[in-house]
């Protein structure tokens, strides 16, 4: 398939044929991650991926808009069904962000970390990451948006984007970018326990806002310092004026 044409599965059936028979495809949907909590409620299986071509609802964190152009981006959720306990399910945002970032290094680009799960190429946005939990039904939900040939961004966009082919200057295909993070999903989601601490050593070491001066809103506060890394949690750490700080949630962070 020639990365400008729909979606037909053809390079996935090839190259990947075990992930292949788990992708439930859809032309158009509202939203990967409502189809994914769907199904999920229904039954179906573990690592199940829900794709589409078309998402006309797609969202981000905190409810934010993400886009997804037909033929140029890749939007598909992820049903996880973990055999941890639901205490660290918080754990798989880290995770299923360095997955991504991971996956997209092998395309030639070197992308970083913007706490919790946003993947950053060159201070630009590349790829966002939205896992949704359903505690009760036992699975989680972890939707995966990455700019893969998009040449052209709104321009009211809440913060600068790129992607892999403003980047490295050529089309890619998305099949061979939804192989590599489902790959790599599949190891970093299975790391939320036992193997956390590499994990979290591995994300730290693409995390952008080290040293940086962010302003941030954390429980309907304002609150302004330097990010000093992560705690061993994935808590980000930031030091302020009265101190340091453990953050366990932001809805925005901004650098100044």
């Amino acid at each position: 398939m020639r990365p400008e044409e729909e979606w037909d599965g053809a390079i996935l059936r090839e190259l990947s044929p075990e992930w292949a028979e788990r992708v439930i495809f859809l032309e158009e949907c509202g939203s990967t991650n409502d189809e994914a909590r769907r199904l999920g409620q229904k039954g179906v299986g573990d690592r199940a991926v829900i794709l589409t071509e078309r998402q006309t609802a797609g969202r981000g964190r905190r409810g934010q808009a993400w886009a997804c152009p037909p033929g140029e981006g890749l939007a598909f959720s992820l049903i996880v069904r973990p055999s941890e306990v639901a205490g660290l399910w918080s754990r798989a945002a880290l995770a299923a962000g360095l997955a991504v970032a991971e996956a997209l290094e092998g395309f030639g680009v070197a992308a970083g970390m913007k706490w919790p799960n946003d993947v950053w190429v060159g201070g630009r946005k590349i790829s966002g990451i939205l896992v949704e939990a359903e505690v009760e039904a036992g699975f989680l939900v972890v939707g995966v948006g990455v700019n893969i040939n998009v040449s052209d961004f709104p321009s009211d966009l809440a913060h600068p984007a790129t992607s892999l082919l403003l980047e490295g200057g050529a089309r890619v295909s998305r099949e061979e970018v939804l192989i590599s993070c489902l790959g790599r999903l599949d190891l970093r989601l299975a790391q939320i326990s036992e193997g956390f601490h590499d994990l979290l050593a591995r994300w730290s070491d693409r995390c952008v806002l080290t040293g940086r001066e962010v302003r941030l809103e954390a429980g309907g506060v304002t609150k302004c310092g330097t990010v000093e890394g992560v705690s061993p949690r994935g808590e980000l750490l930031l030091r302020t004026a009265t101190g340091l700080e453990v953050i366990s949630q932001a809805s925005e962070i901004r650098l100044r």
